[in-house]
């Protein structure tokens, strides 16, 4: 059995809302094989990893992996629970797996949850299958494999890509609230939010922070000089440049001091309880550091505590306890240090709520001043310090008392918080006890620091006491109750008209006064302009779109290649649009059916809010057929159908169950809803729609009728946006017309049977004959498909010139003109075809074979060489 390859959809997706990880088995000589016919496998398997025992698998209850191997199960199946079980081993919580079988027979597609923060490029997850399928190989092979060092190794990495305590709690609480996440790269920083609602934050820094504040907080000397001006109590002291000054100090202030870095951070290079000259000279040695400075001041007697501020409110606080160990009368230093660090809740840096106990100099310092060291046997009940410090970044603990601060002890705090300039920060005290007043006497109480960007996890998880949800209180206010964290967002999806709806869409938005992101297939556009040149209908251009803070809409193309490959660039739109569904891109991504194709699409009606609106084509099957899908209803959307006659099954039963329609009547664009109808526009006056003629455009604009008013657009605003829908600025590409010499040549991306078939009956419609045609097909497409569009061409136009594009996409030169001519031939025995070597040959040809005033259709795969071929002919934009 060997990996293949490994791929990740981020995002939203067919088999999870959350993100997942699609893993490519070749199973090689174990194809058709099962676990019954490798007596003892499943044994030595459960022997390697015992957890097995209690996957449920399908039987919905512990041992039913057990039950299936013994029945007999495929390899791929085994693989995908055994990477299940090495991701809960390493603390990577993650639940479904699922196993199906992709192309031949021995190839399987593994697919695997992935926690939603993990960064979309870490190696994590293939690191975790490569070894599964290790481990099932060695268990084939009649070993009982040890992942010890391996699974260590791959747990070092996971535990360096995760998100910190505390910024793990924020991307919790902001998704309990809805507010959508995202984080970025593999950093702490969380973005929050889309479009103009997008906020930012860093562990517990919001893009709210006063950039002053934060110089303040990181300079004590600084800090201390306001909060005493403020009157508030902190510890009487001085900077010291030398050993000299530091003496000096020590004269000055009298014992005992602390001697600390001037802008240190958790604790580091502080020196506590200092009394004599020496103890000061070796502190200030230590804690001087590159910046020659240190701080030197009165010690205050007391408890040490934090107090988080966030808003100006008090939302948490601890009584902190310096690392320290207690003596049993048997087990030396070092073997308690390993005994409280085999604790699961301690882990290295942030990772964990507490940290582990370390015995470096400056706790074997400390440890001799005790007269001890690590193979010394502390007493029974003897509490050994290792730290003065009562940080939790150095092994600290913390115990609640949020209940018991005194309301003058809240309100020093927050005036501390207020003259430093912070939204978020930790306020470190030294008091006899945070429940009673501060006592008057100087030098009994003293504000020690103010903390930026200060970490949550003793308040989250304390080692005593109950924990808090402070990550709460700081979306809370990022996000204050009711304010919006969302911007309207409308998902269009289906075979054809998606782009010409889009664009429909985003047009009306923006004449409504709402700044509209757009994706289409063309790029990204942000308030009628261009700021992104590509094929922009997949996820990635989705989340620049939501990304920006001058959006106030949003309109996203979302094609089937970004669904497959990515996921979902969004979660929970307002409206889903699905235009049609039908036969295209089949022999693409393992695509072989219609049926693949609308369980792909689907994902985009079924990831809308709850009581979000679906705008579905009652004239197509597939599409008016989602609305029954199970988990289509869940969502319990607000349907609206849309269809060019009121004759269409489902639009006439949803009208007469209540419901909201758009359709064609009398001529006229209207909105129907129940008995009562308003017309938006008579359909001569679509601009795009030819009079009429363009059938499918007319259907495309019902579309966005239906997506814009169920955002509320007023019907006015509607009927201004299509009369000034002109193609060649707002729809390039698609339905244009142009007029060289006395040939109109109509320009379009049709390229599946529907689209074509489409163009087609317009070119009748509108010029009462079918003119000649230059075409070309993208390669991807399976033989059949390729087939079936060029009957449909032929169903049509009698002579055809055609040419192949410049990317063959994998195909043979000559391959694609070669199933072109014998699809047309197939339909029509009589057709004219000739073939061309490329755009421009194909168009001057097809303008040579037309007659005067003949129309041609000219299909194309890219748009731009197409509109400096018609800038070199002369072309003008016709009607």
């Amino acid at each position: 059995m060997r990996l293949d390859h490994v791929r990740r959809l981020s995002g939203p997706n067919i088999y999870l809302s959350r993100p997942v990880a699609i893993a490519r088995l070749d199973l090689q000589g174990l194809t058709g094989h099962e676990t019954t016919d490798h007596p003892g496998f499943a044994d030595r398997l459960v022997a390697a990893l015992p957890g097995l025992t209690s996957h449920h698998c399908s039987a919905g209850r512990p041992g039913g992996l057990l039950e299936a191997m013994a029945r007999g199960t495929y390899f791929g199946h085994v693989t995908e629970h055994v990477t299940l079980e090495l991701s809960g081993l390493i603390g990577r919580e993650v639940y479904f797996g699922r196993t199906v079988l992709a192309g031949g027979p021995g190839d399987y597609e593994v697919i695997l949850e992935c926690p939603r923060d993990e960064p979309s490029g870490s190696t994590v997850v293939e690191q975790l299958i490569t070894l599964a399928v290790r481990i099932v190989n060695g268990a084939l092979a009649g070993r009982v494999p040890d992942p010890g060092a391996d699974l260590a190794s791959v747990a070092a990495e996971y535990e360096a890509g995760r998100l910190g305590v505390s910024t793990s709690a924020l991307a919790r609480a902001a998704r309990r609230r809805g507010v959508p996440v995202r984080r970025v790269g593999d950093l702490n920083l969380l973005r929050l939010g889309y479009g103009r609602h997008r906020r930012t934050v860093w562990a517990a820094m919001t893009d709210g922070t006063s950039a002053i504040g934060m110089e303040v907080a990181a300079d004590k000397r600084l800090a201390h000089r306001l909060l005493a001006d403020a009157g508030l109590p902190v510890p009487a002291g001085r900077t010291a440049a030398s050993s000299a000054e530091a003496l000096e100090a020590l004269r000055e202030i009298g014992g005992p001091v602390v001697v600390k870095p001037l802008s240190g951070h958790q604790g580091e290079g502080v020196h506590i309880g200092l009394t004599s000259p020496p103890e000061v000279v070796a502190a200030f040695g230590a804690a001087s550091g590159d910046e020659g400075e240190v701080i030197v001041e009165a010690y205050v007697p007391g408890k040490d505590y934090r107090v988080l501020v966030v808003g100006g409110r008090v939302a948490a606080a601890a009584e902190l306890t310096a690392a320290c160990l207690t003596g049993d009368g048997d087990a030396t230093v070092a073997a308690l240090v390993e005994r409280v660090n085999a604790d699961p809740a301690r882990g290295e840096g942030h990772d964990r709520p507490l940290t582990r106990l370390a015995l470096g100099p400056p706790e074997l310092e400390l440890l001799a001043r005790q007269g001890h060291g690590p193979l010394t046997v502390p007493a029974s009940g003897e509490t050994v310090w290792l730290r003065r410090n009562a940080n939790l970044s150095t092994g600290g603990t913390s115990r609640d008392v949020t209940g018991d601060v005194h309301p003058d002890v809240a309100e020093m705090c927050r005036r501390a918080a207020a003259t430093v300039g912070m939204d978020v920060c930790g306020i470190d005290l030294r008091l006899p006890d945070i429940g009673a007043p501060p006592p008057a006497e100087p030098g009994n109480a003293g504000i020690l620091e103010v903390n930026a960007a200060p970490g949550l996890r003793m308040h989250l998880a304390p080692w005593e006491g109950p924990g808090r949800d402070v990550a709460g209180d700081i979306i809370d206010l990022m996000y204050p109750e009711g304010s919006p964290s969302r911007v309207p967002v409308v998902s269009v999806t289906g075979t054809n008209g998606k782009t010409t709806t889009v664009r429909m869409i985003a047009h009306m938005l923006e004449l409504s006064g709402l700044r509209t992101g757009m994706t289409s297939t063309e790029g990204v556009y942000v308030g009628g302009r261009l700021v992104h040149r590509s094929d922009a209908s997949g996820p990635r251009s989705a989340e620049m779109v939501l990304g920006d803070r001058s959006v106030e809409a949003a309109v996203l193309e979302t094609a089937r290649g970004g669904i497959i490959r990515r996921g979902l660039g969004y979660d929970r739109a307002d409206v889903a649009v699905i235009t049609n569904i039908t036969r295209d891109h089949l022999g693409v991504d393992d695509t072989e059916s219609v049926d693949d194709l609308v369980d792909i699409k689907a994902l985009v009606a079924e990831e809308i809010r709850r009581g979000g609106h679906l705008v579905l084509n009652a004239e197509d099957a597939a599409s008016a057929g989602l609305a029954e899908r199970r988990a289509v209803r869940g969502r319990e959307p607000v349907v609206r159908y849309f269809a060019l006659s009121a004759d269409a099954p489902p639009l006439a039963a949803h009208l007469r169950g209540g419901g909201t329609a758009h359709l064609v009547e009398d001529g006229w664009l209207t909105e129907v809803c129940g008995d009562h109808s308003t017309r938006v526009l008579p359909v001569a006056e679509v601009a795009g729609a030819f009079g009429g003629h363009a059938r499918h455009v007319v259907a495309n604009a019902l579309a966005a009728v239906a997506a814009a008013r169920a955002l509320g657009v007023p019907v006015e605003v509607l009927a201004a946006a299509l009369r000034t829908f002109e193609p060649h600025t707002r729809n390039p590409g698609r339905g244009c017309v142009y007029q060289v010499g006395s040939n109109p040549v109509l320009v379009d991306y049709a390229h599946n049977p529907a689209a074509v078939g489409a163009m087609g009956a317009f070119v009748e419609r509108r010029w009462g004959r079918s003119g000649v045609a230059a075409v070309t097909l993208p390669g991807d497409r399976s033989d059949e498909l390729v087939g079936e569009t060029a009957r449909a061409l032929a169903g049509t136009f009698g002579r055809v010139v055609v040419y192949e594009d410049e990317d063959l996409r994998g195909r043979r030169s000559g391959e694609m003109t070669r199933l072109i001519v014998e699809g047309l031939r197939e339909a029509r025995p009589d057709v004219l075809h000739h073939p061309a070597g490329d755009l421009k040959g194909a168009l001057t040809s097809a303008l040579d074979i037309a007659g005067p005033g003949e129309p041609v259709l000219l299909l194309y795969e890219k748009l731009q060489p197409v509109t400096e071929l018609l800038d070199t002919l002369g072309a003008e934009p016709g009607a």
